[in-house]
């Protein structure tokens, strides 16, 4: 019987064992015994708490997004302008969790797969419209609202674009820092383009 308490433990060992796996084996061959294996964990806990392989995975997406959420909101004070909430905004997209190589690559895996999987597509989906959302949000402090829906639409464009140029060079910090600032240049230029 398991111990009281540990199904967040057990849960978080499966999810971190999975964006290992993911990023070693990638998201095709990883299986629930890879998975397993590297939780230290029997496979039948997988379904145990996430029902296979699938609600895992879909639990791992889950977990990276509320990461970034977390990175943003922690960066938040009462006094944050809507200026600065567009640059944390950019911060939480390449704070050092989004750069690890495990992380990438499953963000990869997950983007890949969510052309032909349901429910990472809704997951996808959610993280576009909520990206949009929070630029928007500050954006129309600063501007009218089609200025700003525009203004978001680029700038998160900009943002994947950066990220993504990051990645696939398989840069290093430095590469992520100087896209972190291009895409902060383009939201001040946005400002000065369309700002009232």
């Amino acid at each position: 019987m398991p111990k009281i308490g540990m199904q967040p433990v057990r849960r978080q060992q499966l999810i971190d064992a999975t964006i290992e796996s993911v990023g070693e084996l990638g998201l095709q061959a990883t299986t629930i015994n890879s998975i397993s294996k590297k939780a230290g964990l029997s496979s039948g806990i997988i379904s145990h708490y996430f029902g296979g392989k699938q609600g895992l995975i879909e639990a791992t997406v889950r977990y990276l997004l509320s990461n970034l959420q977390q990175v943003l909101i922690e960066g938040l004070t009462p006094t944050t302008t809507p200026e600065q909430r567009l640059m944390l905004i950019i911060e939480a997209n390449f704070s050092r969790i989004q750069q690890q190589s495990d992380t990438t690559k499953t963000w990869l895996s997950f983007w890949s797969q969510s052309m032909h999987d349901v429910e990472l597509h809704r997951l996808q989906n959610v993280n576009s419209r909520r990206l949009f959302s929070n630029l928007a949000s500050s954006f129309k402090q600063l501007m009218n609202d089609d200025d700003a829906k525009l203004a978001a639409e680029l700038c998160a464009g900009m943002i994947d674009g950066l990220w993504l140029r990051a990645v696939l060079s398989k840069s290093d910090q430095n590469e992520f820092e100087h896209c972190e600032l291009l895409a902060k240049r383009y939201v001040k230029s946005l400002i000065t383009q369309y700002g009232a």
